[in-house]
């Protein structure tokens, strides 16, 4: 199983963060986040493909409330406080 069909199955069960998917998945280093965030790009045009929907929870500053756009990527800091204290993202697939 590819690791992009281990992705897809674990997001047809639930939601998960890009840091968890990580983690489940063993990739580790500097460009374990970038890589997961490639795959959920890749994921997003497959889901259309399959009839299935990609829903992001949006990631949100835990200072200041502020709540991001819901899109693939994982920001740095909160453009209101300045803060870097941010909440992931959340994924996850639906079957339509």
């Amino acid at each position: 199983m590819t690791r992009r069909e281990r992705i897809i199955e674990l997001l047809l069960e639930r939601d998960y963060s890009v840091s968890e998917l990580a983690r489940i998945l063993e990739i580790k280093g500097k460009g374990a986040r970038k890589a997961i965030i490639e795959e959920l790009k890749a994921i997003s045009r497959i889901a259309k493909r399959e009839r299935m929907t990609l829903l992001v929870r949006p990631a949100q500053c835990r200072k200041c409330g502020f709540l991001f756009k819901p899109e693939i990527n994982v920001p740095s800091r909160c453009p209101r406080c300045k803060s870097e204290w941010i909440e992931e993202p959340r994924f996850k697939l639906e079957r339509r």
